[in-house]
């Protein structure tokens, strides 16, 4: 299922990301002289060429590779499209390429058209989680009402996976990033944090050089465009998670006559700017973990580390600083590791329990639970490589900032939100200091009303740590057409979570019944 978008480390990337898991490269990263990609061995998708329908061709090895088996009665089929590199200025031949996939239900009637899927990031694939929600309710996937109506179109956006992707940060970096503690207090420590973002942002810099700007939201909501008219859709109807509502919300500023239908889940507020995103992500995280805290008080059977569980994070934390444990594989699991395991559980309520084992282990000085849940947030590998997830999220976040503040600004952050955020508000205000180096142009996303788009429905999470109920409110408001929808639940997005939830999300988009004003779903 996708994981949803996460938030990013203090030493190299800024905002928030998924990771739904990559496995299956069709695509082979970009050359070092920036030519398209070649599909790689074994892809049976012809070549895409600008402004034609999809060549549509079978790929029954994606599901296999990613799960193990096919979901019963669907089938699977590739095609890329050409996009060009830069929609404001094409040039003949300098174009990308954009994988996806399409699912279809042997039981399909009545077909609505396609249903685009991006699970967010930025940097998460769209053809991970479209095959991961191939698999039906009862495993967490779409429901059958909707695959019975609509082709399930993932796609990897322009810099993502399978599509011309962005690699230009070694698993050294990432390592010590992630390793790194999240409130580097010393002058020392600090300016070493600096180094690291910098040396990653004239790396990339380097490998991409003018093409660095080209990865922006709004590229890739005109790409979506593109996408719309290669599988013969008059128009778009699509299911965004996370900085997927940013690139929804984008594309229905840019294509409001192309709209059938969206449905935006965890909503970014594009009016805020690059600090007051990252302080509001300060307060909902350090919100949830508050209510991760509560669960554990009152469920102490299930919570090895109660009645609380504040003081056993802090004291991990502080403990690991002074003399940290070594994991089976050599690594050590300092503050950093730590806070990010903190960080994957908070994603779903049922992460609270593993990070409250996994921390009890730590005690007994055992870090495997730690390790693992780290390493599912930042797909890291057992073999210790990375998918490009966090490369493409540095690229898309730094192309689409407009103004990063500057280092002392940071570091006086970092002083402010350590007292308002205990646990969250330093690695926030160090997560923005990768955009401060960051060499490539900028191209800002619109903030503005969809004018002329249908109703647009907005979905927030109440308990939700990454993109905070309050957006859902204002990105409805901005969009002039957003109708907000209320899951009072925990975890980061909702839909489809509960029968209230897929009910109303299901009827929005196949009989374009929009939920009644004011509609909150229960937690249960």
């Amino acid at each position: 299922m996708p994981r949803t978008p996460r938030l990013v480390l203090a030493a190299l990337t800024a905002a928030v990301v998924a990771t739904a898991g990559c496995t299956l490269p069709v695509f082979a990263p970009e050359d070092s002289d920036g030519a398209a990609p070649t599909p790689a061995t074994g892809s049976k998708a012809p070549p895409a060429v600008p402004g034609t329908l999809a060549q549509w061709a079978p790929c029954p090895e994606v599901p296999q590779k990613l799960v193990g088996r096919a979901a019963k009665n669907m089938t699977y089929d590739c095609a890329s499209v050409a996009v060009p590199r830069d929609w404001s200025t094409p040039t003949a031949g300098q174009t990308y390429e954009v994988a996806m996939v399409r699912i279809r239900s042997g039981t399909q009637r009545g077909r609505i058209g396609s249903l685009f899927i991006n699970p967010g990031g930025p940097g998460a694939s769209g053809i991970d989680t479209a095959v991961y929600l191939s698999f039906g309710q009862a495993l967490g996937g779409l429901p059958t009402e909707v695959t019975d109506r609509f082709d399930i179109v993932g796609f990897d956006p322009r810099g993502v996976s399978r599509s011309s992707p962005v690699t230009c940060i070694g698993a050294t970096d990432q390592d010590a990033s992630f390793a790194a503690s999240p409130d580097p207090r010393s002058d020392a420590e600090f300016q070493e944090a600096v180094a690291l973002n910098k040396r990653v942002a004239e790396g990339c810099g380097r490998k991409y050089g003018d093409q660095l700007g080209n990865f922006s939201t709004e590229q890739a909501a005109r790409d979506l465009d593109a996408l719309r008219a290669a599988v013969g859709d008059a128009k778009t109807t699509y299911l965004g998670f996370s900085y997927g509502t940013l690139l929804g919300a984008t594309y229905a500023q840019l294509f409001p006559d192309k709209v059938r239908a969206l449905v935006l889940d965890g909503a970014v507020n594009p009016k805020q700017d690059f600090v007051a995103g990252s302080e509001a992500q300060a307060k909902g995280f350090e919100r949830a973990f508050t209510n991760f805290s509560a669960w554990c008080k009152a469920t102490p059977g299930k919570c090895p580390i109660a009645p609380d569980a504040r003081k056993a994070v802090t004291d991990a934390l502080a403990k690991a600083k002074a003399s940290p444990i070594r994991g089976a594989d050599g690594r050590d699991a300092t503050p950093g590791w730590i806070f990010v395991a903190v960080i994957s559980s908070l994603y779903t309520e049922s992460g609270w329990q593993q990070l409250a084992k996994a921390v009890d282990d730590l005690q007994a000085g055992d870090a495997e639970g730690i390790f693992d849940l780290a390493d599912q947030y930042a797909d890291r590998e057992p073999d210790g490589t990375y998918s490009n997830l966090f490369d493409a999220n540095l690229t898309v976040n730094c192309a689409d900032t407009d103004a990063a503040p500057s280092v002392e600004r940071i570091r006086q952050l970092q002083g402010e939100w350590r007292t308002k955020y205990p646990l969250f508000g330093t690695a926030l205000a160090m997560g923005m200091l990768p955009c401060v180096y960051w060499p490539g142009k900028r191209d800002p996303y619109p903030a503005g009303a969809a004018t002329g788009a249908p109703p647009i429905v907005v979905v927030g999470t109440t308990g939700d740590p990454a993109t905070p109920y309050e957006n859902t409110a204002e990105l409805a408001r901005m969009l002039g057409t957003g109708r907000v929808l209320t899951w009072e639940g925990e975890g980061h997005t909702a839909y489809p979570s509960t029968p209230c939830i897929v009910d109303a999300v299901d009827r929005y988009l196949i009989d374009l019944a929009v939920p009644k004003e004011g509609l909150r779903c229960p937690a249960k």
